[in-house]
């Protein structure tokens, strides 16, 4: 079993153990505010971050006990950030729902839910907790179910950041015409990094899709070097949490520490 199918059946279980009836999310789901404009904020002149909630990873374990994960995401938003991504993965990210909604109550721009999408119920919680923006591996996903829950996710509101590894990921990400592809240098499967699927792939997308690189980044020439290959945003995590100043560690990436 790779890495990532350990991950997707932990992330069933626990699921198992939360569900609640659908009607239940479609109630609350309708008093929550309506969804903000993740692909508007992805949009324009300059490199944009999306920073990352992040307390835990499979790869490096404990980062940070993060406390306190609005007062993080309300840094991240001073410092700059577009977009803030909450990780909810439990068991190897050590993230909750709670975080979501936590953040959700003190940032003023999209959230994305950071977790294995693997069933239709958990978009229904993302947008009932306050995410507008919900994260699809293609590698974790049969065709069909690409396609499914990208429509899903815009019906709901939500944008989508399509997660892709290799060419192969890319070509099947292409065929649902998404709007944001992030290229992970991470092998979810193996959790090795390899920066040189930046080169490889980033250029292949369209430039007038968002192009995010994820993973790897935690210096300002690994930034220039995504974007020399046409990145128009950068999802970093790791390298924020685990800086005694993440204002100025998200400045310094950006060029302006």
């Amino acid at each position: 079993m790779s890495v990532l199918d350990s991950i997707i059946e932990g992330v069933r279980e626990d699921l198992s153990k939360r569900r609640r009836p659908l009607g239940q999310l479609h109630e609350e789901m309708a008093q929550a505010a309506p969804p903000l404009d993740a692909h508007a904020a992805l949009q324009g002149a300059g490199m944009k971050v999306i920073a990352e909630v992040k307390r835990s990873s499979p790869s490096k374990g404990a980062l940070s006990a993060i406390t306190d994960p609005a007062a993080l995401a309300e840094q991240y938003q001073l410092a700059g950030a577009s977009v803030i991504s909450v990780l909810t993965e439990e068991r190897r990210f050590k993230g909750s729902l709670g975080d979501l909604t936590a953040v959700r109550s003190k940032v003023t721009i999209p959230i994305l839910r950071k977790d294995f999408m693997v069933d239709e119920y958990q978009f229904f919680e993302a947008r009932t907790n306050g995410a507008d923006m919900v994260l699809l591996i293609v590698a974790a996903l049969a065709k069909s179910q690409l396609r499914d829950f990208y429509d899903l996710a815009a019906e709901l509101g939500m944008a989508a950041l399509i997660e892709v590894h290799t060419a192969d990921e890319l070509e099947r990400a292409m065929e649902i015409t998404p709007q944001i592809i992030g290229v992970n240098s991470r092998n979810l499967k193996t959790l090795e990094v390899d920066p040189a699927a930046f080169a490889q792939l980033i250029p292949q997308i369209p430039s007038d899709l968002i192009r995010v690189a994820e993973s790897g980044i935690s210096s300002r020439a690994e930034v220039e070097f995504a974007e020399k290959q046409g990145a128009s945003a950068i999802l970093v995590g790791e390298a924020l949490v685990t800086s005694a100043n993440p204002t100025l560690a998200m400045r310094t990436l950006l060029g302006q520490g």
